[in-house]
């Protein structure tokens, strides 16, 4: 009986199992990301197509250094003697050690006064500038990545903010009621209250689209699926304006900014040219040695040495002029993104230290304030000694604090972001 028991489970697990195959590979990867920025930047760092794409160009780079410092590859020649024609002492003979012989050379090329080791120079300076662009290309997405998700939580807070503000209407919309029953109010302030929550209802709608918006944006730049939904953002990033040292901070973009460091590999790759092309001027050597055989044996050996002459001395100086002028150029252009990096750092700055102060006005005395003039409204109007219009200008007034006050916090987060992508490095 008890066997026959495990058989009919068995049976039934055997029939079972396709289905939860099927519903395990339905189950999405990994939870719901977006909860904070940290996550998104991580899943893109490794789901990126463009940021992989160029660690693949850092990998190929990287094997261009070897070949660069090699030699050359040799070159085997062969050249028949005689194997045809009225002089050939076999008539028409192409095979090797008939006629008059054969003969082999093996040549080997070797560049002198260093160009192989500032070949190889050039490489590795190559390789750091496709680093450079990869950092740069990191930097790119990373900042695309924390505007978006800045306007992701902006959407969301504008949101709650309305639910917030349509429960507070509901009540006045029922205190209204009250009072218009009682003959205290006009039917007018019961539908002022119902056309302010159309009002916000209709605001949500826009958020929504906003949301959907800033949604798409962010599974862009993650290589996601764009109908693959994000968690709810759960928080901003907050740094005192006196921890941002402007100082240090500009220490730290002379170093780490990744539009600095690949132009700094650019100024690299154009002085190893230059070294190089100098080095054009003088000449390399080939070095030859060639076998000669007749009939089945070799008879006698020849050696070859062979210089190439740089004598075209007005192409030489147009070269060397035009990787010098290279060379002035890229460090012209790194002097010119330094200023402007420096410039745009000192904006940032600015511009966050403004939005903190703004944030701390609103907390500390705007908001107080407008919560203060709406319960006196309410108050007011309850007692019948202020009229309705008064007392939503009073709501009013608490929603565009709360709204300046979340746009503040928002304007604080892309900021950070901004000076992130300056500087090189998180904060």
């Amino acid at each position: 009986m008890h066997k026959q028991y495990r058989l009919l489970v068995l049976f039934i697990m055997a029939l079972l199992l396709p289905s939860l195959v099927i519903a395990a590979d339905n189950v999405p990867e990994t939870a719901l990301i977006g909860t904070n920025v940290q996550e998104l930047l991580q899943w893109a760092d490794t789901h990126n197509p463009e940021i992989s794409a160029m660690r693949y160009e850092v990998d190929a780079a990287n094997e261009r250094i070897v070949p660069a410092g090699a030699l050359p590859d040799p070159i085997l020649r062969t050249e028949l003697r005689d194997f045809a024609g009225p002089g050939a002492p076999g008539g028409f003979n192409p095979l090797p050690g008939k006629g008059n012989g054969t003969k082999y050379t093996l040549m080997q090329s070797f560049p002198l006064w260093g160009k192989r080791d500032v070949r190889k120079e050039v490489a590795t300076a190559e390789l750091a500038q496709v680093k450079g662009r990869r950092q740069v290309t990191v930097a790119e997405i990373h900042a695309q990545i924390k505007s978006a998700y800045a306007q992701y939580y902006l959407t969301f807070g504008l949101k709650k903010l309305n639910d917030e503000i349509l429960h507070l209407l509901s009540d006045l919309e029922a205190i209204s009621q009250a009072r218009y029953a009682n003959g205290l109010a006009p039917q007018q302030d019961v539908i002022r209250a119902q056309i302010e929550k159309t009002a916000l209802r209709s605001e949500n709608i826009n958020l929504d689209t906003e949301q959907h918006h800033a949604m798409t944006r962010l599974n862009t730049a993650l290589a996601r699926p764009q109908n693959m939904r994000l968690a709810e953002p759960s928080e901003l990033r907050h740094i005192a304006p006196e921890e941002l040292d402007s100082s240090i901070l500009h220490d730290k973009m002379l170093r780490n900014n990744p539009w600095l460091a690949a132009q700094s590999a650019q100024i690299s790759v154009a002085e190893a040219n230059k070294r190089l092309v100098e080095k054009n001027r003088y000449p390399d050597i080939t070095l030859g040695i060639a076998p000669i055989q007749r009939g089945g044996s070799i008879d006698s050996w020849e050696a070859m040495v062979e210089f190439n002459i740089p004598i075209r001395l007005y192409t030489r100086h147009a070269q060397e002029n035009e990787a010098g002028a290279m060379l002035d150029a890229a460090k012209e252009r790194q002097q010119a993104v330094a200023n402007q990096a420096d410039g745009e750092l000192q904006e940032l700055l600015a511009s966050y230290a403004s939005a903190d102060r703004q944030e701390q006005l609103i907390t500390s005395t705007l908001l107080p304030q407008a919560e203060l003039t709406f319960h006196s409204a309410l108050t007011g109007y309850e007692t019948g000694k202020v009229d309705f219009a008064t007392l939503l200008d009073a709501q009013r007034a608490i929603k565009r604090a709360k709204e300046d006050k979340l746009k503040a916090q928002v304007e604080q987060e892309l900021r950070i972001s901004d000076i992130e992508k300056v500087v090189g490095e998180e904060l």
